[in-house]
C-alpha cells in the first residue's frame, strides 16, 4: 500500500505500508528491476543506487500526513516544477490523488492520512482544500519548520515520543528472543545508540547541528562518547561519526581520560549524564504495521 511517493533528480521518497511484513523482499524486487531497466536504457553497467535503501517507520495519523506533505512539495522545494502546476507532474502521487488525467492505482491509498488532515474527504472538495493546504504551507518557511520538514528524512522514526519507546521496547523483545539475524541485530543496536545519543544530547542542553563547527575534543562531545560507551556496546567508529571526533581511537583516549577525571570539565559533564541519563526505553505498544517512508539515491 503506497501512501505518498516521489521521483526526483537523483533520489526518490516512498511512504509505503506492507501488511505481510515483507519490505526487504519488496524492495529488493523494486531496486533490483528499476536497476536493470535503468541500466538498459543508459546502456550502462554495475549498480544503479550509491548504497542501501534508508527505511524510517513513521507513526500513522498526523505524523504520516506530514510526511505525505513533505514528499508531495519536495519536487516543489527544490524547484523542479512549480506549485501551481504540481497536479500535472508525472512523477509524484499527487498527481494520482488530485485526477491529473489518470486513474488513480489500486496500490495508491489516503483514507489514513487525508483523515489525519482536518478530517478530510477522498472527494473533489476534499482534494480541494488539500491543494490549499499545500499553498497554506510553502507561503511560509516557519510553517514547514514547524512541520519538521527538515528531519523528515533523518533518524529511524516519526513520530510521538510514546511510540518511538514502544517500538523500541519491541525490537528490544525481539532480539532478546532471538528473533532477527546478525544484520538486523545490528541495525537495531544503532537504532538503540541513536535514541542513548538524543537522550544525552537533551539533558547537556546541545544541538547536534553543531558537531561540525565545534572542536573534536570539547568537553560535551568527551562527555557523551564516555556515557555512551559505558551504556551500550557503541563502537568509537559510529560515535567518532557522529560527534564529529577525529579517529575512532582518539574516541577511547577522551573517553577514558573524563572518566579518570583527567578531563575536569568533561568529567563533570559525564556524572551529570550517569545521574539523569537512564536507557529512555519505556513501555508501550505499537501499531502492527507500521508506515515506511523510503528514501534512496542512485548514481548521477
Amino acid at each position: 500500500k503506497v501512501h505518498a511517493y516521489c521521483l526526483m533528480r537523483n533520489h526518490y521518497h516512498l511512504a509505503l505500508e506492507t501488511p505481510r511484513g515483507n519490505l526487504v523482499a519488496g524492495i529488493h524486487w523494486l531496486q533490483s528491476t528499476f536497476g536493470n531497466r535503468f541500466n538498459r536504457f543508459r546502456g550502462e553497467r554495475g549498480r544503479a543506487f550509491q548504497g542501501r535503501y534508508r527505511a524510517i517507520l513513521v507513526e500513522p495519523g498526523i505524523h504520516l500526513a506530514q510526511l505525505v506533505d513533505y514528499i508531495h512539495l519536495n519536487p516543489v522545494r527544490a524547484g523542479i516544477v512549480e506549485l501551481t502546476r504540481l497536479a500535472q507532474f508525472r512523477w509524484s502521487s499527487f498527481r494520482g490523488f488530485v485526477g491529473g488525467g489518470q486513474p488513480r492505482a489500486q496500490w495508491l491509498v489516503c483514507e489514513d492520512w487525508l483523515k489525519a488532515r482536518g478530517g478530510l474527504a477522498d472527494e473533489p472538495a476534499g482534494w480541494t482544500s488539500y491543494r490549499d493546504h499545500l499553498t497554506w504551507l510553502m507561503a511560509d518557511d516557519s510553517r514547514q519548520k514547524e512541520a519538521a520538514f527538515a528531519h523528515m528524512s533523518k533518524g529511524w522514526a516519526i513520530g510521538s515520543e510514546g511510540y518511538r519507546k514502544a517500538l523500541q521496547k519491541d525490537f528490544r523483545q525481539r532480539v532478546q528472543a532471538k528473533d532477527w539475524g546478525g544484520r538486523e541485530i545490528r541495525e537495531l543496536n544503532q537504532l538503540h545508540w541513536e535514541e542513548l545519543l538524543g537522550h544525552g544530547v537533551k539533558i547537556l542542553g546541545v544541538s547536534l547541528e553543531s558537531v561540525s563547527t565545534t572542536p573534536k575534543s570539547a568537553a560535551w562531545k568527551v562527555a557523551l562518547a564516555a556515557w555512551l560507551k559505558d551504556s551500550s556496546s557503541v563502537s568509537n567508529r559510529w560515535i567518532s561519526e557522529q560527534l564529529h571526533m577525529g579517529a575512532p581511537d582518539a574516541v577511547s583516549r577522551y573517553s577514558g581520560e573524563a572518566i579518570a577525571g583527567l578531563r575536569a570539565e568533561a568529567a563533570e559533564l559525564y556524572r551529570k549524564l550517569k545521574k539523569l541519563g537512564a536507557d529512555p526505553i519505556d513501555t508501550g505498544s505499537i501499531a502492527e504495521e507500521p508506515v515506511i517512508d523510503l528514501s534512496q539515491g542512485w548514481r548521477s
